[in-house]
């Protein structure tokens, strides 16, 4: 069945969905009746004042929340909505987690069963991983055939690093600026998006960081130069870090770079760059990673994965986030090779959670409502449908100086100068906290915090789009207005103290 047929006559926000052992979802019942029998109850539940106070008490302040000077709380969610303590309905723009929608009664039951019957340590056999395994290798180049579970995208990368440190030999990494790749200690490291912001940190030797290939605003751009030669020239400045690494005699142990890059401002690679910097990089020894947490399983519309659009085969892939539809799970690929080299030298490696029975249930059956929804061709058709007004937002609102997109990952550059291509950071955060009070929820990202990201659940339709458009038009006439105000004013100061 296509998403459409959903959308338009099947499951609607008011129909009460039954599942295995008692869950349920539905707009008034925010609960599963398990939990209501241990004291957790509607009746029971914290207001958000005191779940707010509890937070502050128990949980860090490094721990963020988005919009933080009043943070939503979401009691339940379903498909690409998110319901409120008091029933308000929100439009979730941002939630690629969520990936075939929140709740997906299809994932619930598949991760429910799996639960009733075992979730236990993943060194007892079960058809779950192994099946999952065979599922996830089937979307993959060939060689890209075995599979590491794991928990996280940071547990992936981090497992990636230590995996190609052994089988090269080399610790060098190579990644691109901006970029984010996990938590852990390792790959905190090898993410500029973090480490930019944090005091007094020195980047490590072994990590060297190339230009951002950001066509709009980086080092080369767009139309002073094609996609094809843009291409060519930030995989230039890869191959001079590649020699200058060969010089001094060492070699690359792996290059890290997200198919599209998210944190860094949904910025999407050049025509024809992944190719040579991966023989750059492979001509020193090296391997080349793909992470897809991301941007992977059918996002971008043209492809299960992005990189795939590069044309290159990685020695590795990460994938990670939407795996799940929200049950923690996330998974290392890589070839028969290179995975051999554990066992070669040693070393047992395991995982007490990663691959276990629920998860891969969980991932089975994300899958396979990709493929029972037509999820990839949905997110291609409703991916230009939102390219194109977003385009005519463009030509209407002097704030936005760049607007890509491919499938369901999509990003809005805010500017206070088109000419000059000066990111507002200020502007950005008002349209958000304007659409949030028009309960439209979006977010920024980027270096300059001034990039409006659209990731949503893939069962996004274009009457959502159309929504967001319309609210979004409304919004930028007012910042639009108000910056226009605030100019006038400006002008009519600078001629007062003139006479």
């Amino acid at each position: 069945m296509a998403i459409d047929d959903i959308a338009e006559g099947g499951l609607s926000n008011d129909s009460l969905v039954v599942v295995p052992n008692g869950l349920t979802a539905t707009k008034d019942k925010l609960l599963p009746a398990s939990l209501q029998s241990t004291g957790i109850s509607e009746t029971t539940a914290l207001t958000k004042a005191d779940t707010l106070a509890l937070r502050n008490k128990h949980i860090s302040n490094s721990c963020t929340v988005f919009f933080h000077e009043n943070p939503l709380k979401i009691v339940r969610a379903q498909r690409q909505y998110m319901y409120d303590e008091n029933g308000i309905e929100y439009l979730d723009c941002i939630n690629n987690v969520a990936h075939v929608g929140h709740c997906h009664p299809k994932v619930v039951a598949a991760a429910a069963n799996q639960l009733a019957q075992q979730c236990t340590n993943s060194r007892f056999l079960h058809d779950n991983m192994v099946l999952c395994a065979q599922k996830i290798a089937s979307t993959m180049p060939e060689q890209l055939s075995v599979v590491f579970f794991v928990n996280s995208g940071s547990e992936a990368n981090d497992l990636a690093i230590r995996l190609s440190r052994h089988y090269t030999g080399h610790k060098d990494v190579v990644i691109l600026d901006h970029a984010y790749h996990g938590t852990t200690i390792t790959t905190t490291d090898i993410s500029p998006h973090k480490w930019h912001h944090l005091k007094d940190y020195k980047q490590k030797k072994w990590v060297h960081v190339a230009p951002q290939p950001d066509a709009y605003r980086g080092m080369f751009r767009s139309p002073e130069h094609t996609d094809a030669d843009l291409g060519r020239l930030y995989a230039g400045e890869v191959e001079k870090i590649t020699d200058r690494i060969a010089k001094e005699g060492r070699g690359v142990g792996l290059f890290l770079a997200e198919s599209l890059q998210s944190c860094a401002g949904q910025v999407f690679l050049p025509e024809g760059y992944l190719k040579p910097v991966y023989e750059a990089v492979r001509s020193t020894g090296g391997l080349c990673l793909a992470d897809e947490v991301q941007t992977g399983f059918g996002r971008i519309g043209t492809h299960y994965w992005a990189f795939q659009e590069q044309g290159v085969i990685p020695d590795f892939v990460t994938i990670g986030k939407s795996m799940g539809n929200g049950f923690p799970v996330a998974a290392l690929v890589t070839t028969p090779e290179i995975a051999g080299t554990f066992v070669k030298m040693g070393i047992e490696y395991f995982n007490s959670y990663g691959g276990n029975a629920a998860s891969c249930a969980a991932t089975l059956a994300v899958m396979q409502v990709i493929e029972d929804e037509q999820l990839q061709n949905h997110a291609k058709r409703v991916g230009d449908y939102f390219l194109t007004g977003l385009i005519a937002l463009q030509k209407k609102h002097r704030q936005i100086g760049d607007v890509r997109g491919k499938g369901l990952f999509l990003g809005i550059e805010i500017v206070s100068d088109r000419v000059k291509r000066i990111p507002d950071a200020c502007t950005a955060h008002l349209i958000i906290m304007a659409m949030r009070a028009r309960n439209v929820i979006l977010s920024v990202e980027g270096p300059a915090d001034n990039v409006v990201k659209i990731k949503p659940p893939m069962c996004f339709t274009t009457a959502n789009v159309d929504l967001l458009l319309g609210i979004m038009d409304e919004c930028l006439s007012s910042a639009g207005e108000a910056a226009v105000a605030i100019e006038s004013a400006i002008e009519r100061d600078h001629v007062l103290n003139e006479e």
